[in-house]
C-alpha cells in the first residue's frame, strides 16, 4: 500500500545535542547553536536553538528584526539588558534570571545578554517566530 503525504502524516524530526550547529547568525560574546530551522528540519516559521554565554562575559547589543523571541533559562543566571522607554526618560533595565525563567523579547527591541558569574556558563533555549535566525548587531540599545 502506497501512502501519500498529507498535513497529518509527516515525519517528526529529532535533533540530538551533538547535531546542533553553530552555522547560524552570531553576536560577539555568545555562541548560538541552531537546532530547529529550515536548514536542519525544513521548518517554515519556527527557529529554535541554544545560546551559550561564557562566565564573566557580555554579548554585543543586537535585535532580531521582525521576529518575536521566547527564551527559557536552562542554567546560570544570565541578565537581559534593554532600554525601557515606557517612562518619561529611557532607562537601561536589567532582568536578572534563574533556571526555569522565561523571557519574551518583542520584535525590533535591542538588547544584550550578560553573564556576570565568574565560574558558570549561562545556557538558554531560544524559539523565534521565523525559521531564520535573524540577528542584527547594533552599537547601542537605542
Amino acid at each position: 500500500m502506497t501512502h501519500t503525504q498529507d498535513g497529518f502524516h509527516r515525519r517528526l524530526h529529532q535533533v540530538t545535542p551533538g547535531a546542533l550547529t553553530g552555522d547560524t547568525a552570531q553576536t560577539g560574546g555568545m555562541v548560538r547553536r541552531e537546532a530547529i530551522s529550515g536548514a536542519t528540519v525544513g521548518s517554515d516559521r519556527l527557529w529554535m536553538g541554544q545560546t551559550h554565554v561564557a562566565p564573566a562575559t557580555s554579548s554585543g547589543n543586537h535585535h532580531h528584526g521582525a521576529s518575536e523571541t521566547g527564551i527559557y533559562v536552562v542554567s546560570g543566571h544570565p541578565h537581559f539588558v534593554f532600554l525601557d522607554t515606557t517612562g518619561p526618560e529611557p532607562v537601561e533595565t536589567r532582568l536578572v534570571t534563574s533556571p526555569g525563567d522565561y523571557i519574551y523579547v518583542p520584535p525590533w527591541v535591542p538588547h544584550r545578554e550578560e553573564n556576570p558569574d565568574p565560574d558558570e556558563e549561562a545556557v538558554v533555549v531560544i524559539a523565534r517566530t521565523t525559521q531564520e535566525a535573524i540577528v542584527v548587531n547594533v552599537e547601542t540599545l537605542q
